[in-house]
């Protein structure tokens, strides 16, 4: 097999429907693009799925295909034999309350026999239909504060929140998918959704290091990418954390040694406004430390991005190179073969024993 004349470059962005339009083609083959997310728009059902995504990769066998997969109100893809996975806290319920009484470690282990279940359910539909990667899990704290997350987070206490994110890791590895945990350092104190307003969180950085942070501390080499909140941390930085360098050289790379891939989260969103226009807070952001950059939702802003931001070439190569430790290694299953596979029943069988799904 010849050599993709391509590698990936450091813009995710979106398309417009469930088919490519020559617009879509433009950008895909763009080569500052690096990935493709995908949206419930993208969605109607497996096979048109399995054809979008062959599409793009007939186009670009290098791009990294992700969706927001999490299981709960976060889930793309829920009809047409998808299951429809249960939101965190479920497994986080699971640890607690599960045989809690006389039996708390066997509630524990149960607990995170389920989130790899999970993880292996998740990553093996989505691998059928031709989706490389997903944005999960979240390790954001569960304080009660904020709805955005709410039900997305796994439990309050940081140590219950890293062994269920690790335990999911390892389904989705067992399905070749690598994971994303987000949002860094946190996004569970601060109340605003920073889809729509700009979050600040008021605490000092020891408490967040100590507390929220610690599930990224924890998890180590497992973590393969990390996302970073649209959060300003005034004690800390003025620049909301996936545009600081403080957070994202400083802390995750040099303190916390984290050796994966940074993503921006959608620069799109309200929470990534104070960086001004889309190209300055995509060079805010790569300067920052993030290896790429998510535009979603805007395909103006994805065309002023490709045709205006520079990228340092010595930045870019190492980026690449992390970039491409997320796709997947090996061949994944056919839908039809995943539903008779012994792996996949035992993982939804002993999710529905538990009642997850």
């Amino acid at each position: 097999m010849s050599k993709s004349p391509f590698s990936p470059g450091p813009i995710t962005l979106d398309v417009l429907g469930l088919e490519l339009n020559e617009q879509d083609r433009e950008r895909i083959l763009h080569p500052l693009t690096g990935g493709v997310i995908l949206f419930g728009r993208n969605f109607a059902n497996r096979q048109q799925l399995t054809k979008l995504t062959a599409a793009i990769k007939t186009l670009r066998p290098d791009v990294l295909i992700s969706i927001d997969h999490e299981g709960g109100r976060v889930q793309r893809a829920k009809t047409d034999g998808f299951t429809h996975l249960p939101a965190m806290r479920k497994l986080g319920e699971l640890w607690s309350t599960q045989y809690k009484s006389t039996h708390p470690a066997e509630s524990a282990a149960l607990a995170m026999a389920a989130a790899t279940a999970c993880g292996y359910v998740l990553a093996a539909e989505l691998r059928a239909c031709g989706v490389d990667f997903s944005f999960t899990p979240v390790l954001d704290l569960d304080f009660g504060r904020s709805g955005v997350i709410g039900d997305r987070s796994f439990s309050r206490d940081p140590q219950i929140v890293f062994a269920l994110a690790k335990s999911l890791n390892e389904g989705l590895r067992l399905a070749d998918m690598a994971n994303c945990g987000k949002h860094f350092p946190g996004h569970g104190w601060a109340q605003a959704d920073s889809h729509v307003a700009i979050p600040v969180d008021e605490r000092p950085l020891k408490e967040i290091l100590n507390d929220d942070a610690k599930p990224y501390e924890w998890l180590d080499l497992s973590l393969a990418a990390v996302m970073p909140a649209h959060v300003i941390y005034p004690k800390v930085d003025k620049n909301p954390a996936g545009f600081s360098k403080i957070w994202l050289h400083s802390i995750l790379r040099q303190e916390l040694g984290f050796e994966g891939v940074i993503f921006s989260d959608d620069l799109s969103m309200e929470g990534a406004s104070v960086a001004g226009s889309v190209v300055k807070g995509a060079e805010m952001a790569l300067d920052a430390g993030c290896d790429a950059v998510l535009i979603c939702n805007r395909p103006d802003l994805a065309d002023q991005l490709l045709a205006k931001l520079k990228v340092s070439k010595t930045k870019q190569a190492e980026s690449t190179e992390r970039l491409n430790r997320l796709m997947p290694q090996s061949p994944a299953l056919a839908w039809d073969d995943l539903q008779d596979e012994a792996q996949y029943q035992h993982a939804k069988g002993l999710l529905k024993q538990f009642s997850l799904i």
